[in-house]
């Protein structure tokens, strides 16, 4: 069950962060693979700078942060 939820979370996350830096979604796929690198980005910057976040609303937050910045990398390296 933790599996659905970590692909639910990571097709959100990947959605909303292509909704937020004012591009258009990636398809399921896309959105999928853009979500859980993100949610990986994400945990690490959290953990790396103390940030604590917990359940499911914190898992979000943390995988579209992560995603927002995967983004934004792509879109500078691009």
């Amino acid at each position: 069950m933790h599996w659905v939820w970590f692909l639910i979370i990571g097709v959100i996350a990947g959605w909303l962060a292509g909704k937020l830096t004012q591009g258009h979604g990636f398809g399921l796929v896309g959105d999928l693979v853009v979500g859980i690198l993100g949610a990986l980005i994400g945990g690490f910057l959290f953990r790396f700078l103390g940030v604590v976040s917990y359940g499911l609303i914190g898992s979000l937050i943390t995988a579209t942060v992560g995603a927002v910045i995967l983004l934004w990398l792509a879109r500078r390296l691009k």
